[in-house]
């Protein structure tokens, strides 16, 4: 039988799991942070993401999957209304298991789910959930073994359970070091948060949500707005409210996203953004002309308009709006 896990060597272990958090790419953490664990709590794959419970079994938000196949989730979603211990894991706000799978999914009626756990060799358990029980959501990590005799000890449950709680919140750290990294040079009051593709946030700052209250006075806080999700699903990079502006970034099936204050730049056309960016950058407007193919005239009366809208009269004017816009 294994020896528990040390307080020294888990205060360790801690230590390297938040310093990866800081110092991964958001597409190497997950894997990292699994192969720390691994030689305290041996495993040989493991399911990781986010899911909302329903009737019908966990409807996958977004997934990890480390040391099994992408057919796997396919063949789990033929599966998943066997899977009575997603079903157990649901029960608490928190809770871990560590079983057999055939022990576990005894019943007759279960036989599919076995011969699936038999196909991605998956014939031991561990499950470790968090989940918000008004929303039915749930952050899990699910470590499976190989070897039908390599039973999960209590000891090893226990220290999965200790362990879960800094798992999830270095990922949460590992995303929002991520976030930060994307655009460290933006406008000034930009918020900031992150979401997955069914509009769920995992994190937002208190700019971020005051202003879509300001956007939308009825939002509740707990998913982005239908008009803006919608928006970006479309193939939107840029969604312009009354009041605010918000982008996003795609990675990892995560929303990365950055919100501000509409400001003067966001009125100007496309064409009127080209120019006014040529213009900050040093360029005349017989060079604008030439580059976009424009009479002189033309372009200069575009400058014109372009300062009007900015409420600016000179170039130094005009790049501190563009700044404000990011």
């Amino acid at each position: 039988m294994k020896k528990p896990v040390a307080l020294q060597d888990f205060s360790t272990l801690l230590l390297q799991l938040y310093r990866l958090s800081h110092e991964l790419p958001i597409d190497a953490f997950q894997d990292a942070a699994l192969d720390l664990i691994k030689p305290v709590l041996p495993f040989d794959s493991s399911m990781w993401g986010t899911a909302t419970s329903t009737s019908s079994g966990i409807d996958i938000h977004t997934i990890h999957l480390h040391n099994q196949p992408a057919e796997m989730l396919t063949a789990y979603e033929e599966v998943k209304h066997l899977d009575t211990a997603a079903v157990e894991v649901g029960k608490r706000p928190t809770s871990t298991l560590a079983f057999n799978a055939d022990a576990w999914f005894h019943r007759p009626d279960q036989s599919q789910l076995r011969d699936y756990g038999r196909r991605f060799e998956q014939a031991n358990f561990f499950i470790s959930s968090d989940v918000n029980r008004q929303t039915d959501f749930v952050h899990w990590v699910s470590l499976f073994r190989a070897d039908p005799d390599a039973q999960g000890t209590e000891d090893e449950r226990q220290l999965l359970a200790s362990l879960m709680p800094h798992v999830m919140q270095a990922l949460a750290l590992n995303r929002i070091v991520h976030l930060d990294r994307l655009e460290p040079g933006g406008p000034p009051a930009c918020g900031s948060a992150i979401g997955d593709l069914r509009g769920v946030l995992y994190h937002a700052d208190g700019l971020f949500e005051a202003a879509l209250k300001a956007e939308w006075p009825a939002w509740h806080g707990r998913t982005l707005p239908a008009p803006l999700l919608k928006h970006f699903l479309e193939g939107h990079a840029r969604y312009g409210g009354h009041g605010i502006v918000v982008t996003h970034h795609v990675e990892q099936r995560l929303l990365f996203l950055k919100s501000r204050t509409r400001c003067r730049a966001d009125s100007l056309s496309p064409r009127e953004r080209t120019i006014a960016e040529l213009l900050a950058r040093g360029d005349t407007h017989k060079d604008i002309a030439t580059i976009l193919s424009r009479s002189p005239a033309t372009v200069r009366n575009h400058i014109q308009s372009i300062y009007d809208k900015l409420e600016v009269s000179n170039v130094a004017g005009l790049i501190q709006e563009l700044r404000l816009a990011g």
